[in-house]
C-alpha cells in the first residue's frame, strides 16, 4: 500500500525549505533553549551546558531533527553522532542532580520552541504545499524530537539504576555490618552478666568492671538504633515532601541538641553569624551536624584551656564547577594521627579508639557520608597542625516548577 503522504523533500519542497531554516538558526535556537532552561533551574548558564563541546551538542542535535524532517529516510535513531550526543547529554544531566522529569521538561521546552519556530518560518516561505504536507512535517518534528528525548532519558535512567543498585549493594553491607556489631555487643553484655551471676563471691571492684561493660555495650546498641531510626525516617517518604529549614536555624537545633554534652566538656560551640540564608533538608543537615559536633565535643582536647567547636557554612563551586552549599565544623580537639584519616569515614572506624575512653560506635561519620550521598553531596576532613575540620556539602539548585521558599531564602539542595 502506498502512503498517502509524502516521504521526502522531493515530494514536499516545504519539508526542505523548512529543514535549510533549522540549519541556518540552529546556533541562535540554541541559546534560546539555553535561556529557558536556565528560567527553570537557579543553575548558572555556564553549568547547564558547562564545556563548548556540550553546548555544540545541542545544534547537532538540530540538525539531527533538520535531517530527519528533510527525508525520513535519515532515521534520528541510525545517527550515530545525535545518538551519541543525545546521551551524553543524559550522562551530563545525572552528573548535575537533574531527575527524569526535568529531561523530559527539558525537550517538551525545545520541541516548542522549534514548533513555533518552524511555525513563523512556514507562513514567509513561498514555497507551495497542501495541508496534509503540513501536518507530516510537524509530525517528523515531533517524531524526532521524541527519539532524541528517549535516548537523553534512556541513558539516564540506565546511569540513575547504576547508582541505585550501587547505593543498594552498600545498604545490604552496611546491614550486615550493624548487625554484626549488635550482635557483638549483645555477646558482650550477656558474657558480662552470665559472669556476675556464675561467680557469686567476685569482688567489687570486679563487679564495677563488668557493671561499666554491660552499660557500655547497652549505650551503644542505643546510639546505633537512633542512628539506625534517623536514617529510615529519612528513606520513608519521596524526599521532595521532607521539611526545610533554613540553614542558620538546623545549626542551631543541631547545637541545641548537644549542649549538655558541651557544657559537660566544657566546650564552647560557636555558629558562625554569617551562615547562607538558603533552604536545607532538616533532617539531613541536623543529623549531620549532630554526629559532626558530637564527634568534636567527644574528643575535645582536655589539656587546652580554651575548647571550641565552629560550624561556618558557604556557597561553593564543586569539583565539577557545580554550586553546592558546604557546611563545614572544625574544632582543635585531639586531632586525627595521620596514618588514620583514610579510613575516617569507614564504618565503625574509631580512630581514637585506644588513646580515650571516648564511647563511641564508629558510626557517626560513615552515616553523615551516607546521608549527604544520598542527597548528591560529599563529606570529607581537613586538617592542620591545630585543628581539624570535618565538611559536607549539599547541591545548591533547584527546579523552578517548585515552590519557591518565602523571603529572600535561596533554595540550597534539590531534595
Amino acid at each position: 500500500m502506498v502512503s498517502p503522504f509524502p516521504q521526502s523533500s522531493k515530494e514536499c519542497p516545504l519539508a526542505g525549505a523548512l529543514a535549510a531554516r533549522l540549519r541556518a538558526s540552529n546556533r541562535e535556537l540554541t541559546r534560546h533553549w539555553l535561556e529557558r532552561i536556565v528560567d527553570r533551574v537557579t543553575l548558572d548558564p555556564n553549568r547547564v551546558f558547562p564545556t563548548d563541546e556540550l553546548l555544540d551538542h545541542v545544534p547537532l542535535l538540530i540538525v539531527g531533527i533538520a535531517d530527519y524532517l528533510e527525508d525520513p529516510s535519515a532515521e534520528v535513531s541510525a545517527h550515530t553522532p545525535v545518538v551519541g550526543k543525545a546521551m551524553e547529554l543524559g550522562a551530563l544531566r545525572h552528573s548535575q542532580g537533574f531527575d527524569a522529569y526535568e529531561i523530559l521538561k527539558e525537550y517538551e521546552i525545545l520541541g516548542g520552541i522549534l514548533f513555533s519556530y518552524l511555525a513563523e518560518a512556514a507562513d514567509e516561505l513561498e514555497e507551495p504545499c497542501e495541508k496534509s504536507e503540513l501536518l507530516v512535517c510537524g509530525h517528523r518534528v515531533f517524531r524526532a524530537v521524541s527519539i532524541i528525548q528517549q535516548t537523553t532519558t534512556m541513558h539516564f535512567l540506565r546511569l540513575a539504576e547504576q547508582a541505585v543498585t550501587e547505593r543498594e549493594d552498600r545498604l545490604r553491607a552496611f546491614n550486615r555490618a550493624v548487625s554484626h556489631e549488635i550482635k557483638n555487643r549483645i555477646g558482650a553484655a550477656l558474657n558480662a552478666s552470665e559472669m556476675m551471676r556464675e561467680v557469686t563471691d567476685m569482688p567489687e571492684e570486679e563487679r564495677q568492671k563488668f557493671l561499666t561493660m554491660i552499660s557500655r555495650n547497652i549505650r551503644s546498641m542505643k546510639a546505633t538504633v537512633e542512628n539506625l531510626l534517623v536514617l529510615s525516617r529519612m528513606n520513608q517518604t519521596d524526599v521532595r515532601q521532607h521539611r526545610h529549614v533554613r540553614l542558620p536555624e538546623a545549626a542551631k537545633e543541631a547545637a541545641r541538641q548537644v549542649r549538655e554534652a558541651a557544657d559537660a566538656a566544657g566546650v564552647a560551640v560557636q555558629i558562625a553569624t554569617d551562615l547562607p540564608n538558603l533552604e536545607v533538608n532538616a533532617a539531613a543537615v541536623e543529623l549531620c551536624l549532630t554526629n559532626l559536633v558530637s564527634n568534636a565535643i567527644k574528643y575535645s582536647d582536655p589539656k587546652k584551656p580554651k575548647r571550641f567547636v565552629a560550624i561556618n557554612g558557604t556557597v561553593e563551586s564543586g569539583p565539577k564547577g557545580e554550586k553546592e552549599v558546604v557546611v563545614r565544623v572544625m574544632d582543635n580537639g585531639l586531632g586525627v594521627p595521620l596514618d588514620k584519616r583514610d579510613r575516617l569515614f569507614e564504618r565503625f572506624f574509631r580512630a581514637h579508639e585506644t588513646v580515650t575512653s571516648a564511647e563511641g560506635t564508629g558510626l557517626g561519620l560513615s552515616i553523615v557520608r551516607e546521608t549527604v550521598e544520598s542527597f548528591g553531596g560529599r563529606a570529607w576532613a581537613e586538617f592542620s597542625d591545630d585543628h581539624s575540620v570535618f565538611a559536607f556539602s549539599l547541591p545548591n539548585r533547584r527546579d523552578g516548577d517548585r515552590r519557591e521558599p518565602p523571603g529572600d531564602v535561596t533554595p540550597a539542595s534539590t531534595p
